[in-house]
């Protein structure tokens, strides 16, 4: 095998510097599998990652991207046979592990899911780690009881990829689901999600919340932290349950324990990075069957690799919408 693009992360006078480069086989990271990669996704902790913005890498250099599917090449493991189409995210995974970002990667066998069975490349990659986030978070709370009768979810950070991928599997499911959003003007995109409602986060007023509030919600799906999250937990409905996964405005936390005492409210830490593999297998099984989103191409969008770089800006400022695919065959 001769020399491949990929995308590279470096530290440079103490600053993250990211940049195409040629590399061989032998510059990665080991790992018993060899995967040509056919796509990647663009996700938060990439953006925070590529730009510096984060302290997400832990190792330097590194090849960026959480995410990648494609065709085994080389295995020194049993599970595993060239031809074979798979999918890797999370882990170490374009953080201390070299990524996606490439055209080749060799990653631990242990980290690889098996392509469920109804599911392509493009669509591994257009739920990513943001929609396997969002379907481990539903799967957890219906573990924990929610179900459709008991009543509304709200999702906060709707228009982003956990956000549109949580709306679009929850309503299949039958649930009535809420948007909470800061941008009005996707309403439309929202509701074509299936939000039967969609709420401006500019409506509420996070500078008096209350240690309970009305109730509102069975279920919640938080993006965001901080003062949101706190107004769930605020307005959960007895025995409700809310996921946290995100940071996006904050990762401070400051609430009450009436909800949790008084309404016997649930919160659930959402760690997509370190799901056991047979719940990850289950998750990825159940994306390709009963919570398959039903508008992942409206909500989808594709660039090709060389593109990348200009990718990033858009979801550090908040301005992205849905997903975005990274074509490595492009």
């Amino acid at each position: 095998m001769g020399k491949f693009k990929a995308y590279r992360i470096r530290e440079i006078e103490k600053k993250a510097v990211a940049g195409f480069e040629e590399l061989s086989l032998e510059e990665l990271d080991r790992g018993e599998v060899v995967i040509r990669v056919a796509y990647s996704s663009v996700n938060y902790k990439d953006a925070l990652a590529a730009t510096g913005a984060g302290k997400i890498i832990r190792r330097f250099p590194c090849i960026g991207g959480i995410d990648l599917s494609g065709t085994v090449t080389e295995s020194a493991d049993t599970r595993f046979a060239r031809g074979d189409a798979v999918i890797c995210t999370s882990y170490d995974l374009g953080v201390a592990h070299d990524g996606g970002y490439s055209e080749y990667a060799r990653v631990p066998a242990d980290w690889v899911v098996p392509m469920p069975k109804g599911m392509n490349f493009f669509e591994a990659m257009a739920l990513g780690t943001a929609g396997y986030t969002a379907a481990l978070a539903i799967v957890r709370m219906q573990a924990n009881g929610l179900a459709p009768a008991n009543g509304p979810v709200i999702v906060s950070g709707a228009t982003g990829g956990v956000g549109s991928i949580a709306i679009d599997v929850l309503s299949r499911l039958g649930y009535r689901v809420v948007a909470l959003t800061g941008k009005e003007n996707e309403a439309g995109y929202l509701e074509g999600l299936g939000a039967k409602e969609v709420m401006s986060r500019k409506d509420l007023d996070l500078s008096k919340i209350k240690p309970l509030d009305k109730a509102s919600w069975a279920g919640a799906v938080d993006n965001l932290g901080g003062e949101v999250l706190a107004w769930m937990a605020s307005t959960m409905m007895p025995g409700g349950t809310i996921a946290s996964i995100g940071l996006a405005a904050s990762m401070n936390l400051n609430t009450s324990v009436a909800p949790f005492i008084l309404r016997g409210v649930s919160l659930l830490g959402i760690d997509s990075g370190a799901t056991p593999m047979p719940l990850r297998r289950e998750v990825w099984r159940r994306l390709a069957g009963d919570m398959r989103p039903a508008h992942l191409e409206e909500m989808t969008r594709t660039i090709p690799f060389e593109d990348l770089p200009q990718a990033f800006d858009g979801l550090l400022k908040g301005a992205a919408r849905g997903r975005i695919v990274v074509d490595l065959a492009a």
